[in-house]
């Protein structure tokens, strides 16, 4: 049986760049110890690369991958392309199992179209050994292919154990990963790996492998960019890059439209005879890998015209990242990846295909190479122990007859040891009353996290960088407080919301439990300089919350009493207040119609999604959102005498520069952080007079609008029954009149 290595790297040597994945089995998981993905100097298949310009290119990135990472004596495994390789899954006759390697070899003279002394080849049982049907598959590819890859590597001194066709690799990786795409034999799915120069079409069904490689990849939309705008071809593929923001972009794309319809003509044509052959076969989906799949477009046009869904995976479900690998960066080369993953699960022994087209004799001299040394190791220990087995023998006689002394002293220091652990024995009896008297001291702080762990799952729901990385450059300017950048950006364009306030109570019964009435203030009426809230009259607001927070505790925290059946749902009363200076503040809260798309979920929208932000372990989830008892939105524009929520923005005045220092101005309310105006304020005309309406009324302009959000979330950890000042009440966010929050939190939200 072959030795199978528990540490593998995985090499692909695309046209575009070098893709490594170093993996690890730790315990039961596949874990990612290393990766790499080093770009080459020139793209090999660019016009006007020479042969030996390509094999200098390869040799830099490989002595750069090696300095990079410590291979050491580890397995390496890597890929050759499909259009030089051949795959075959041929069913055999009835016969005895020992038969079948005869059997195998006739029927691979017979399917492979080159002689058997120029190919390197390699087969696999498809199906159960004790299955009447068998299945197998035949691999094989030419010996200057295979050599002229091995050689790249051999002249950095790397030594390669394995090496498996593309295709091939790309089946492994679905079987391991996806077996849910594969549970059928009648439904396939469908990898199309776009490369720079072919695109590797893969059907694969539970027992076999259908291959087509279709000569079309990236560099093919490259020289249409070339031929159309009369570009060499490094113009062309820098042009292409960054063509979704040229300004040219309708014409670069009309440009590559001709290479859109033959790669889809070609994907369509090879799925037709796949479907001549294989009648009772539907296709599933089309999984995308390779880097010509991030071309824009690309994956819609291809969906829309083969009608099939097209999907290309931002992660890989069952492998595990290490601790210094950065998780942002692997995920961002996850499409790269499907190659190099399937080869590390062969070089590790998950794979369902184990095909190995590494040359014979080389094979043979690494199998007798290593356990050369295994026979070298064993003799020279089997002589060392004897040596040494012989040499204390004699020294244990004398030591021995000599030490009786010390035998005596050890005796007694044994006793000693024995007292000192019935006495250890006896404290130890003790320690169980100690020990429940500290758990009963504990049990008070049992669920003191409860509050701030529901107020950070509630911003961790609002929209950040990462759902909208358009605006990720607005959000970073924004943490750094750096406000011109921020400005760059117009007021009506900028997906924020900022949350100037937030209460949060606990209650053992949602159903009945009510949102508070004082929870959060208004800004009715208030003036600039001294008609805001008075002290006195804030230290009445705050009594008045602390009151309703002990209301609650004292009925929503008793457990229902023995005579009930009825169970109730515990868990958090919540009230939010902000604004946003977003055009369309609702798109940003609660799209209509975006369930599905969790790219263009809203905050509220994330907010009925715990699990999926938290990875399906929230401890909270949103009650009855469509009753209007338990779910409560109020939206407006902000306003200076409005029910504009205290807390927003910062009041100001508009002097009018022509009624001199008589005037008094008109009210405002700005941005704290950019001073710009948030509130509704009328619109002037060119002679800074106030335009009216049909109705002789002044004409207002909306800036910011304002909400009130009133929601509940069950508690799915709630004790039975939680003692009186386990769970506290929370503090309600308070402003204090003038448009500065005195508590709560301000965040930031992105669509």
């Amino acid at each position: 049986m072959a030795f199978v290595p528990d540490v593998i790297w995985a090499i692909d040597l695309g046209n575009n760049s070098l893709k490594a994945l170093h993996l690890a089995i730790v315990g039961d998981v596949v874990q990612v110890l290393g990766f790499d993905n080093i770009q080459h100097g020139k793209i090999l298949s660019g016009s006007g690369i020479k042969e030996a310009e390509r094999d200098e290119l390869v040799a830099i990135s490989l002595r750069q991958f090696v300095q990079r990472n410590d291979i050491g004596d580890e397995a390496i495994i890597i890929s050759v392309p499909s259009q030089n390789s051949f795959a075959r899954f041929v069913s055999l006759p009835p016969v005895e199992q020992k038969r079948i390697p005869e059997i195998v070899r006739f029927e691979a003279a017979q399917q492979i179209p080159f002689d058997m002394d120029d190919v390197q080849w390699d087969w696999q049982l498809m199906t159960d050994a004790d299955s009447t049907e068998k299945k197998v598959g035949i691999f094989a590819i030419k010996n200057d292919v295979v050599n002229s890859s091995l050689e790249q590597f051999l002249r950095e001194d790397m030594q390669v154990s394995y090496v498996q066709m593309v295709p091939m690799a790309l089946y492994n990786y679905l079987m391991y990963d996806r077996p849910d795409l594969l549970s059928s034999e009648e439904r396939a799915t469908i990898i199309l790996d776009v490369g720079a120069e072919n695109t590797d079409l893969v059907v694969c069904t539970k027992s076999g492998v259908w291959q087509r490689c279709i000569l079309m990849g990236g560099n093919s939309f490259t020289r249409a960019i070339a031929d159309t705008f009369k570009l060499n071809f490094v113009k062309a593929e820098k042009l292409k890059r960054t063509a979704p923001v040229s300004k040219y972009a309708r014409q670069i794309f009309q440009a590559m439209k001709p290479v859109f319809t033959d790669l889809a003509s070609e994907v369509q044509r090879s799925l037709g005879f796949y479907s001549s052959a294989n009648p009772n076969k539907k296709f599933n989906r089309i999984i995308a890998m390779g880097g010509g799949t991030k071309l824009r477009g690309l994956l819609k046009y291809l969906q829309q015209t083969l009608q099939i869904p097209v999907e290309r995976p931002d992660t890989f479900k069952r492998l595990a990242i290490g601790s210094g690998v950065s998780a942002a960066k692997f995920h961002g080369n996850v499409s790269d990846f499907g190659i190099v993953y399937g080869l590390a699960l062969q070089g590790l022994g998950l794979a369902r295909i184990e095909s190995n087209l590494l040359p014979r004799a080389i094979r043979r001299s690494m199998a007798w190479t290593s356990k050369a040394k295994y026979f070298i190791a064993a003799a020279c220990i089997l002589l060392v122990v004897s040596i040494i087995s012989l040499a204390r023998t004699g020294l244990d006689k004398i030591s021995y007859a000599k030490n009786s002394q010390i035998r005596q002293r050890v005796a007694g220091i044994i006793s000693s040891a024995d007292e000192a652990n019935s006495k250890l024995n006896t404290e130890k009896q003790k320690a169980s009353s100690y020990e429940a008297t500290i758990k009963n001291q504990f049990e008070l702080f049992k669920y003191r996290e409860a509050i701030p762990m529901l107020h950070e799952m509630i911003l961790s729901a609002l929209p950040n960088a990462e759902s909208n990385p358009e605006q990720r450059e607005l959000y970073e300017a924004f943490a750094r407080g750096d406000m011109e950048t921020l400005m760059q950006t117009p007021r009506k364009e900028r997906k924020l919301l900022y949350v100037t306030s937030m209460s949060i109570f606990y209650s053992n019964d949602l159903e009945n439990a009510q949102f508070g009435s004082t929870a959060m203030m208004r800004k009715r009426g208030m003036g600039v300089e001294g008609a805001g809230l008075e002290e006195y009259e804030l230290e009445i607001m705050m009594r008045e919350q602390e009151i309703y927070g002990r209301t609650m505790s004292r009925y929503g925290l008793t457990s229902p009493t023995a005579g009930q059946e009825e169970e109730k749902d515990a868990g958090f009363v919540v009230t939010l207040a902000g604004y946003s200076p977003y055009k369309n503040i609702g798109e940003l809260l609660d799209p209509i119609g975006e369930q599905g798309q969790p790219d263009r979920w809203g905050f509220i929208t994330r907010l009925m999604h715990l699990d999926d932000i938290v990875d399906g372990n929230s401890p909270f989830e949103l009650y009855k959102k469509a009753d209007a008892e338990h779910f409560k939105l109020e939206m407006g524009p902000v306003a200076w005498d409005s029910e504009t929520p205290a807390g927003t923005g910062v009041a100001d005045v508009i002097y009018d520069e022509s009624a001199g220092a008589s005037s008094s101005g008109t009210q405002i309310l700005i941005d704290p952080m950019t001073s710009e105006i948030i509130s509704t304020v009328p619109v002037l005309d060119e002679y800074g007079e106030p335009k009216l309406n049909r109705n002789n009324e002044p004409i207002q302009q909306v800036n910011d609008n304002w909400f009130i959000l009133n929601l509940k979330f069950i508690w799915k950890n709630a004790p039975e029954r939680a003692e009186k000042g386990q769970v506290g009440t929370g503090v309600a966010g308070r402003s204090s009149g003038r448009g500065t929050s005195s508590s709560g939190s301000m965040g930031e939200v992105e669509w």
